[in-house]
């Protein structure tokens, strides 16, 4: 038997299927604050330390400005985020969340959370998981994709 040729012995593969079961489940639990899965990921971002570089969430987040750049653009306009000039250099934008945005995080971090236990993502070993993707993650960076 040849191991690796078949669709469903892929690695990737699974890790493609849960990446976009994830999005799908936290585009649903999302949808009534409409919000995107990529706001919601700059949001956990500035609840966790606000007042950032848009260059420091990109960092964070992996991604690059010109993607993360329309995702806040949008934020704005929802009301959830500021920008504002840094005083140290004018180039860069110092992202900031709203009244809006702060009185949200509780009821959007509860609706997450009743999502993952209806759907008992937490009975699956959900630590050794993200201790094996955080593995599986480090590997690629030390790799330079």
């Amino acid at each position: 038997m040849e191991l690796g040729l078949k669709l469903e012995q892929q690695l990737c593969f699974e890790v493609y299927k849960a990446s976009s079961n994830f999005t799908k489940m936290y585009a649903r639990v999302l949808e009534p604050y409409n919000l995107t899965f990529p706001q919601y990921l700059v949001l956990l971002v500035l609840w966790e330390e606000n007042h950032l570089l848009t260059k420091e969430i990109g960092e964070r987040l992996g991604l690059g400005i010109g993607t993360l750049n329309p995702i806040i653009s949008r934020m704005i306009e929802h009301g959830r985020i500021s920008k504002k000039q840094s005083p140290e250099d004018k180039r860069a934008w110092i992202i900031s969340l709203t009244e809006k945005a702060e009185a949200e995080h509780g009821p959007i971090s509860q609706a997450v959370y009743e999502k993952l236990v209806s759907c008992n993502f937490l009975d699956v070993n959900a630590l050794m998981l993200m201790k094996n993707l955080k593995q599986l993650n480090a590997n690629f960076e030390e790799m330079d994709l």
